[in-house]
């Protein structure tokens, strides 16, 4: 049945607006239409609430208590797409952090099943490693680290359907191999790297666009030496993800890297582990994880991804960093859409795109999320 969204604030190329309802037919928007018109059509009324695009996230590895790397199958992706559904995400990436070759394969087999069973938001898979810069590892065990390769090229890139986001090390692999990668149609993210600035600054001109939860587990921005952070944030094609939790990287930190770049070259992601809408610990490749002070940690106080969620990450957008509403709602839709190559279909609110929406009261609470028009 076709919807009509009157009585909200809508959110139209970066503008609330106030004057207009929207009409979903199926799976697509239909047409924006005055805020008085008619149409035959259920009418769901949104009492003064936002409607907005619904948040894409890159970089989830786990929710609803469980964690892809666990047990990398459809039923788990399902699960975690139910869980992270209730905060606002219609769009995201299934992510596998540094595991066996045969387990990159069995993910990535999960994800093909996952997109062909229909299960709603699964947009690809993000490879979080294991091609990465064991100095910068992070939460990753350094025995699952590994060279990249030709073979580990083709083993990464045998999704059938949706977009492969894979992140690595850039000083770790040629230029010819990012190349490979992109001509196999991954996009490519630094994280995880010591890279110097010029090594990084190859890997953009390879083929790198993307930068994994920046500043976080990569060679930092000094004065002689500007490192992955000074790469990212001198390449205007490279769009970064933001952990915005408070603790991940402090908001003045990310302040000064919007101020550099502007907002548009952002995009808010969670890292989310399966705490989000699931316990307070679990169990990561034999540590264990326990949510301290709204992170996730391991005994020794390592950061473990995250305990966030796309809502509050767009919350904290706006009370942190102090950003404008339409912006910290941009970067969780549009600029991720953009970033995997999507915005024909997702992340605005315009005739023909995907009716993948969020309705949010005015303290940003979800209130309720459609995916191609489905409830």
């Amino acid at each position: 049945m076709a919807l009509l969204f009157v009585n909200g604030r809508v959110l139209v190329d970066g503008v609330l607006r106030t004057d207009v309802s929207v009409l979903v037919d199926g799976a697509r928007i239909a047409a924006l239409l005055p805020a008085d018109a008619r149409a035959n059509a259920e009418t769901v009324d949104l009492a003064g609430d936002i409607l907005a695009p619904g948040f894409i996230d890159t970089q989830v590895n786990g929710g609803g208590g469980v964690l892809f790397n666990d047990a990398p199958t459809a039923a788990t992706i399902a699960a975690i797409g139910g869980a992270h559904r209730r905060f606002g995400t219609t769009g995201f990436l299934p992510t596998l952090i540094s595991d066996d070759p045969p387990v990159i394969a069995r993910a990535i087999a999960a994800v093909d099943q996952a997109i062909e069973d229909g299960v709603p938001g699964v947009l690809g898979i993000h490879i979080e490693g294991p091609f990465l810069n064991v100095a910068r590892r992070g939460i990753h065990l350094a025995s699952k680290i590994r060279q990249i390769d030709h073979a580990s090229v083709d083993l990464v890139t045998l999704l059938r359907g949706g977009r492969t986001l894979v992140t690595l090390a850039p000083e770790l692999a040629t230029p010819e191999l990012i190349q490979a990668l992109v001509a196999r149609g991954a996009v490519v993210a630094g994280g995880h790297s010591d890279a110097r600035y010029d090594e990084a600054r190859a890997a953009v001109a390879a083929g790198m666009t993307g930068a994994t939860h920046l500043f976080n587990a990569m060679s930092p921005l000094g004065n002689r030496e500007p490192g992955m952070v000074g790469a990212v944030l001198d390449s205007p094609g490279v769009i970064a993800g933001i952990v915005v939790d408070g603790r991940h990287v402090h908001p003045a930190t990310l302040r000064i890297a919007i101020a550099a770049r502007g907002a548009d070259a952002f995009m808010l992601v969670t890292d989310a582990m399966p705490t989000v809408g699931g316990g307070s610990s679990f169990m990561l490749q034999g540590k264990r994880i326990e949510v301290r002070d709204g992170v996730c940690v391991d005994e020794a106080g390592t950061l473990a991804g995250s305990d966030l969620d796309m809502a509050r990450a767009v919350r904290n957008a706006v009370g942190l960093i102090g950003l404008p509403l339409e912006t910290a709602l941009a970067m969780a839709s549009a600029v991720p859409a953009r970033f995997l190559g999507l915005e024909a279909e997702y992340g605005r609110i315009a005739p023909g795109m995907r009716a993948s929406l969020v309705r949010l009261t005015a303290a940003l609470e979800v209130v309720q999320s459609w995916i191609d028009g489905a409830a």
